[in-house]
């Protein structure tokens, strides 16, 4: 992963966001296409929605499929692959991780993303099977998901300390009935569904483990804070003490 004193000096407050999963993912995309010997990717994005991921993948070059059961976010990442001008390179599917592979072809992507699905999905385990049947033999996975730690965090330093603590109980992360995700995850969760369905996470990474935190108006209004703040995340994400508190996980597995 690129170090912080690598980060563009401007970016915009929503790239706090994603600007630690789009790091590491650009560094693999480029050192897949070494390895392939090819400048253009085959690339899974499951759940991919509206295209946050998949249309700057497709502007690196690669060859983007998005799963997505909503046909309104098809349609949404029609146009903005149209408004980037890659078109060509961007094609939306509709389904979801239950019957991935019953849209895409088997073992025919060199990497799968699955951001934001395993919280919702009836079965995780079987949404990270069918995600990686869907890799060829030196393909990578690229898997985000809720944080376990940081939602009872974020309830505590909101002065909500029953939904804190629940949410340090539930099996699910939950912290209560009005709790929008289904479920959260840990480090350790996240690795052991790679590790069962054959890959091998060769990093973890924090994600949103200030953002979340910040008062925006501080963001907003010193000057200088967002470009140190996006540094800071960068600089934190590869660090474990760190994960405990993240609002996201991210894992990057391979075979092997």
């Amino acid at each position: 992963m690129s170090r912080p004193g690598g980060v563009e000096p401007i970016r915009p407050r929503a790239s706090l966001r994603t600007a630690v999963v789009w790091e590491v993912l650009r560094e693999a995309l480029e050192g897949r296409a070494k390895t392939a010997d090819r400048s253009g990717l085959d690339v899974l994005d499951t759940g991919g929605g509206t295209g946050n991921f998949a249309v700057p993948v497709a502007r690196l070059g690669h060859r983007v499929t998005v799963v997505d059961p909503s046909p309104d976010a098809l349609f949404a990442l029609e146009r903005r692959a149209a408004e980037a001008g890659v078109t060509d390179r961007v094609r939306g599917v509709q389904g979801d991780a239950h019957g991935l592979l019953g849209v895409v072809e088997p073992g025919g992507y060199d990497m799968v993303l699955c951001h934001g699905v395993l919280e919702y999905v009836d079965d995780p385990a079987e949404g990270v099977r069918n995600a990686v049947a869907a890799l060829r033999e030196a393909g990578s996975l690229s898997l985000l998901a809720a944080g376990r730690g940081g939602a009872v965090l974020a309830r505590a330093l909101a002065g909500h300390f029953a939904e804190a603590q629940h949410a340090l109980g539930d099996p699910d992360g939950r912290w209560g009935e009005g709790d929008s995700l289904p479920r959260r995850f840990t480090a350790d969760e996240l690795t052991r569904l790679v590790g069962e369905a054959g890959l091998r996470a060769v990093a973890v990474h924090g994600v949103r483990v200030f953002a979340d935190l910040v008062p925006g108006v501080l963001v907003d209004t010193e000057p200088g804070a967002l470009e140190a703040l996006l540094r800071l995340e960068l600089a934190a994400a590869a660090e474990p003490g760190f994960h405990s508190v993240a609002t996201q996980l991210h894992v990057l597995a391979e075979r092997g």
